[in-house]
């Protein structure tokens, strides 16, 4: 029987208090190159990968998969040598210059009918979804889980999501997250205007989904935890 949606990891680097980003916004590289390794290590055992606008925004790329051992076992797998890239975005506002759309992956774009209008016709998306949300009909809004339903549609059985923090709150609202994996980095970032890893209007105590702690691992400074989101 064929599963109704994708099994969905989060992968996000975090400062020691929570977060993935400084009070500017800037792009986060604080992450070790055990970090960088951990990462993609989880991408290449993704069939594709969600991020949101925001994340592409501030580093105008994604990470490809580089590693030869990983990009050999996909290849035995039958799979491409990279997996699928998703952006989803409201606006759909993206600079069709930066570097990711020259990057060797396949893109698509879940976006919103408004946001879909600049890129039909355009050669940079293979594919543009759109799964508008139930209330009201709304324009401005993603059905998520439409989305990760149709994904399972067509052989997405791993998706990992890479942030951000809004999207990543979104997610668990719908109960759609199966796992994380977070890492914590030797640095306090501070400010509460600085990003955490989950945004939103966020849960009170009673209604906050709880995890189950599945692996420990730490690398010189660095943390990496493994949690399963259990309710």
């Amino acid at each position: 029987m064929l599963k109704k949606r994708p099994d969905v990891t989060v992968i996000l680097a975090m400062s020691a208090d929570g977060k993935i980003a400084d009070f500017q916004h800037s792009p986060a590289r604080f992450g070790s190159k055990a970090d960088k390794t951990h990462l993609e290590m989880q991408i290449a055992a993704s069939d594709a990968v969600l991020f949101g606008a925001g994340t592409l925004r501030a580093y105008g790329t994604t990470l490809t998969i580089s590693n030869p051992d990983l990009l050999q076992h996909r290849k035995n797998s039958g799979k491409d040598l990279q997996p699928l890239h998703i952006v989803i975005t409201e606006t759909a506002n993206l600079n069709p210059e930066i570097r990711f759309f020259n990057q060797p992956v396949r893109r698509w774009l879940l976006t919103t009918p408004q946001g879909a209008s600049f890129w039909h016709n355009r050669l940079e998306f293979e594919k543009i979804l759109v799964f508008k949300a139930n209330l009201n009909n709304l324009q401005n809004q993603i059905n998520l889980t439409t989305a990760l339903e149709y994904f399972a549609t067509v052989g997405i059985e791993k998706l990992a999501v890479l942030g951000g923090s809004t999207l990543v709150a979104s997610m668990l609202e719908l109960n759609l997250i199966d796992e994380l994996w977070l890492t914590i980095c030797p640095l306090l970032l501070g400010s509460t205007k600085a990003p955490t890893g989950i945004g939103g209007n966020g849960f009170t105590e009673e209604l906050a989904p709880r995890l189950e702690l599945l692996e420990v691992r730490t690398v010189e400074h660095e943390v990496f935890l493994h949690y399963r989101v259990i309710g």
